[in-house]
Order: C-alpha cells, then structure tokens, then sequence
C-alpha cells in the first residue's frame, strides 16, 4: 500500500460519521499492533535501494541520449553508436558487444530494418553490454557511460539549441495530453515548433507545413489500394492543401516517402520534375523553394502518413534545408507521431467506455447519473493534475460528450475531493455529497495508476439493489479488461492490427467491451 491507498484504507473500515477519539485509540492500537521482523525490514530497505538505483540509472541514461541526440530528432543510429563501444577498452569487449547487439535485435525485430535507436532502446542496448561483462553490473554501466559522455562534445550554443528544441517538443506532447482527445491542439504545436525553429535555427525561413494520413482509398479504389488525405497545414496554405486527397498516380514524393520510410528532400523544386503543387495561383516560373517530407511512424516503424515541409513561399536564396534541420523535424514527426497515438488510444477508451454505459443503464435504472473523467496533467506547477469531464449519461441512457473543456481542480472542487482521492489511491471510493451517494472508481493504466474516473451517482439511495451491484460490477470489471487490452494494443511493442484504419479501431474498440463480457460467461458456464 502506498500512502494515499493506507489513508484510504482506513477511512474506509472507520466510516464517515466516527468520532475522533475512536480514531486515535485505532491509529494507537495500529502502533502497538504492526510489527516488521528485522528481515522484513532490510527486504523493504534493499526493495527501496533497488527501485532508487532504477530511476537514477533511467535519469542518466536518458540526459546520455539527449547528449548524443543533438537535433532532437528522437533517436541515435545503432551503427554509430557501435561503432563508439566497439573502442570501449581498446576494442577488448567486441564479442561482448556483438552478442548484446545478437540479443537487443532480437528483442527490437525492427533494429535490423531501421537501424535506429530509440531511448527505451538504447537503454535496453547498455543494460544488455553490460550484462556481458564480467563483474559488477552497476560498475559497468556506470563506465559505459562516463566513456561515451567523453566521446561526444557539444558547444555551448549547440547546448541551448538542443535545449530550446526539446521545448518545443515537449510542448507537443503537452497538446496531446491536456486537449481532451482533440487532435486540434496537437497539430497547433507541431506547426508551431516547426515555424519557431525555422526563425531561430533556419536563418529565419519562411515556411509552409501539412500533415497528410494514409486512407483505404474507398473513393477511386482503382488509383491504389490507398490515398493520402491531407488533415493539416499552415494557416495560409489551408484553402489550397486542407481536405485534399493525393493518389499514387498523382505527381508527389509522398508515397515514395511511406514506403521507403525515410525523408525525402528536394533542395530545389523546380528541377526535379515530380513534384505536385497544390497552388496553382503561384505562377510557374516562382514555383521554387525547397521540401522536405518526413513519413510519420507508428508501432513497429510502420508508415502512417507523412509530414511535409517546404520553402515555397520564401523568395530567398538561401532556402535549402540543412542537416540539423532535416534531424530535428524528424524529432517533430516522431513526437506528432506519439501524440497522436495517444490521442487514438484515448478515443478506443472512451468508444469502449460509451458502448459500456449503454449496456448497464437497462440493467441499472437505479443509477441517476455516470459521469467519465479523464486524468491530466496540470498545467502549471501548482497542481499536479487535473480532471476533464468527458462524458455524462442520464438514467435514460442519454450521453452528453463535452467538447469544450470542462476542468476540475482539487484547490476550486472541495466537494468532489472524493474524485481526487480516487486518483490519489487508484482504489473505488463511496462517500455523500449534498445528500446523494457516490461510487468513485478508477480505469487503471498498465501500471496501476488511475488515468480515468467513473463517477456513477447513485441519488438518495445508500446501496444498489443486489442485481442492479452485481450487473455495476460486472460492467466496471469488463471495461477494465477492455481497457487495458487497448493500452497493450497500442503500447510500443505491440505490432498494430492495421494503423490505416482508426476508424475501424475505434469500432473495434467498441466491441471489444462485448468481446470481454462473452468470454466472462463463458466461463461462467
């Protein structure tokens, strides 16, 4: 039990209404009573050393990626970083390193076709090198990284490039988690950080962007199986790119990006001859400029759509896209790439959870009301997350999505302080409010955390009739199971079904509620 969950815990066997002294003789006879043998004391000393060792170790070898990671572009190159270890000690760890490099590509099937490393990847490729050396574990990492922080020198104005960089991706990832599953957001902050770094690293470029995702193309199936259809862009391009299809057959590097997974650049337009223009009012001769198109990745490196960057409206010279450039908008395209992810995965969420209350309101007419929260973060330094009311439901089953933000904090919300220590111990809560009874229970994440809240009211009534609890708890247990499903469906490591078809996933996600429930009775048979 962590602390919230122990407080909990205990309000929970004492009740609402004891009286303060009955609490002291409990937390008194708690004292008297808890008692932890000598061994179980050093267990839970060596437990903490060890988990504190963990997160320090994680601590340096993300600040090592970053050193290394100079554009932000969100990944190393596995054969540079090799080819560094691979003088670790005068070269007298090479059958070491090749069998962590055998072990990590079998763990990262994708290593061998992309050769990049992600953070989690590069963490995992050390652990792996040091777990073949002979001696202590925790030495040898500690030498792998002060050797390859030697091996890399960055200047003081490279320092705050890659600091300001981070910023701005960061500032994407933020958009993802504080917009209520709104995508709108997200593409602001991409296009923001792209124009930002145009001016202050691009010797101030003037730039157009567009992200475009890949469709079954349903529309014209004989010009390819899919399409590019374009969701975003810059303010001033949206009346010629926004809601426009490209098909394969159609001039463009687009496609050529997707399937070969790796940028594209043009340095100059006009003389390349493949190029297709979405504004026909530029005249032909000022058809010039740079483009850059990035192919968005998904799980497993597979292509999603891409991202497009070009100098077409800039009259300079000067309007080639430069190294450093090219790596940092492949960190804008991979942290784009996670936020809408998460965006999707917050969408199944509450697809399954919508298909759920459907199932339990004919079944629970005692219910008054189901409100479903999403957890954030908060957004400044004074609290540490926050509450979006996503969805309400009547005891007629009618739903009402809130799409314009409805914010709940701790400090402005005293009265549903019962949904905040629901987060603080990830453990179902019932308390009275103003007269009405509340069940507060949390959707979980992977790890245990709560990441969403159903506030089910329950009006006058202290307790549900037994059928209408039986059929609540079958229901809360079921969307639990769907919904971790959907996280595991979408974490990393998992191959995705098909990530063209989000509309199909969010359908999927709604079924998966009545998959679970069958298998329930199922086994109830």
């Amino acid at each position: 039990l962590n602390l919230p969950q122990f407080v909990q815990l205990l309000e929970t066997f004492v009740g609402e209404d004891i009286s303060l002294p009955t609490v002291k003789r409990l937390i008194a006879f708690i004292k008297e009573e808890y008692k932890q043998t000598e061994e179980e004391k050093m267990e839970q000393l060596e437990k903490v050393h060890h988990m504190s060792r963990l997160a320090q170790r994680k601590l340096i070898l993300e600040a090592l990626f970053e050193k290394w990671d100079n554009n932000a572009s969100g990944f190393l190159d596995l054969e540079e970083v090799d080819a560094v270890l691979s003088t670790f000690k005068e070269g007298m760890e090479k059958e070491a390193l090749r069998k962590a490099k055998q072990h990590l590509c079998s763990r990262y099937p994708q290593l061998s076709r992309v050769g990049k490393l992600s953070p989690r990847a590069f963490q995992t490729f050390l652990e792996l090198v040091a777990s073949e050396f002979t001696g202590d574990g925790d030495e040898a990492i500690d030498n792998l990284v002060e050797f390859l922080t030697a091996s890399v020198e960055r200047s003081h104005a490279e320092y705050l490039q890659s600091l300001t960089r981070r910023k701005w991706l960061r500032d994407i990832q933020q958009a993802a988690e504080t917009s209520g599953a709104s995508m709108e957001a997200v593409y602001k902050a991409v296009f923001k950080a792209l124009s930002q770094d145009a001016e202050a690293h691009g010797d101030n470029k003037k730039i157009s962007a567009y992200i475009a995702l890949l469709e079954e193309n349903q529309p014209s199936p004989e010009r390819g199986h899919f399409l590019l259809r374009y969701v975003a862009c810059t303010a001033d391009d949206a009346p010629y790119v926004l809601n426009k299809i490209l098909y394969r057959d159609m001039k463009g590097v687009s496609f050529a990006a997707v399937e070969e997974g790796k940028p594209i650049h043009v340095p100059r337009v006009q003389l390349h001859g493949n190029i297709h223009f979405w504004n026909y009012d530029h005249p032909v001769e000022e058809r010039k400029g740079s483009l850059l198109v990035l192919p968005l990745h998904g799980a497993c490196w597979r292509a999603f759509g891409i991202l497009g960057v070009d100098t077409l409206r800039d009259q300079c010279e000067k309007t080639i896209f430069l190294t450093h450039e090219i790596r940092f908008y492949q960190g804008v395209s991979h942290a784009f790439s996670k936020a809408y992810h998460h965006i999707c995965t917050l969408e199944n969420v509450l697809q399954m959870t919508v298909t759920a209350l459907d199932w339990l309101y004919p079944r629970a007419p005692s219910i008054h009301t189901v409100v479903t929260y999403l957890v954030e973060p908060g957004k400044d330094k004074t609290c540490d997350y926050a509450l979006r009311k996503m969805i309400t439901t009547d005891n007629r089953g009618q739903k009402e999505i809130h799409s314009s933000p409805v914010l709940l904090l701790r400090k402005e919300n005293l009265l549903r302080d019962y949904l905040f220590k629901c987060v603080d111990s990830s453990e179902a809560i019932r308390t009275s409010v103003c007269g009405e009874h509340h069940i507060a229970v949390p959707l979980r994440d992977l790890s245990g955390q709560a990441f969403g809240i159903f506030d089910i009211c329950v009006g006058r009534h202290q307790k549900l009739p037994p059928h209408e609890h039986k059929d609540l708890q079958k229901m809360l247990k079921t969307a639990q199971a769907a919904c971790s499903e959907i996280l595991k469906m979408s974490s990393e490591e998992t191959e995705p079904t098909d990530v063209l078809e989000h509309t199909a996933n969010l359908r999927h996600a709604g079924i998966l509620f009545h998959q679970f429930m069958l298998q329930d009775v199922r086994k109830c048979v």
